[in-house]
């Protein structure tokens, strides 16, 4: 290959590169960093062994300086989970009577109270949904789609408890 091509080639990529960095620095876009909670320790109601328990304790381990204790007498501040249920129902059927698309829900209640009992975030609800087609012809694979679809939901509500834990600003 031609040298001064080559040069040419990295210099335009390097030029790319930077404007991409500058028009992303400009419209605000920053990496997600550390969460900065207002307590130093917390306690989680939700079982470790869980799937929503250990996505959460691994999201606050990794991303904030929060110590997550098992003990609520050790706590700043306690998660109490107030309910963690997921409902699934018929979104339409066809003129026999078969059903083409159900409606999952995945709904997680929380509040979040200090040391003394004073609540920090009053109870609340995170609410997802999402639609799933349905085929009898593809039972096994639909029924891996929806297992993968209340995945993602979880892990949604639980980056949501992250921005709601992280608002809270002052114990």
């Amino acid at each position: 290959m031609d040298r001064p091509n080559m040069g040419r080639r990295g210099f335009f990529a390097i030029g790319a590169a930077a404007a991409a960095a500058a028009l992303l620095g400009g419209c605000g876009f920053h990496m997600r960093g550390n969460a900065d909670f207002a307590f130093k320790r917390l306690y989680i109601g939700i079982p470790a062994n869980s799937l929503m328990g250990a996505d959460l304790r691994r999201n606050i381990r990794n991303g904030s300086d929060t110590q997550i204790v098992t003990d609520p007498k050790e706590a700043d501040a306690l998660l109490d989970v107030l309910a963690d249920t997921r409902a699934k129902s018929i979104l339409s059927i066809t003129t026999e009577g078969v059903v083409r698309e159900y409606r999952l829900t995945y709904r997680f209640t929380f509040r979040l109270r200090d040391a003394s009992g004073k609540e920090l975030i009053p109870p609340s609800t995170l609410l997802l949904t999402r639609d799933l087609t349905y085929n009898e012809a593809n039972t096994l694979a639909k029924d891996y789609e929806e297992q993968q679809l209340y995945r993602d939901m979880q892990r949604d509500v639980v980056n949501q408890l992250m921005r709601r834990l992280a608002s809270v600003k002052t114990i």
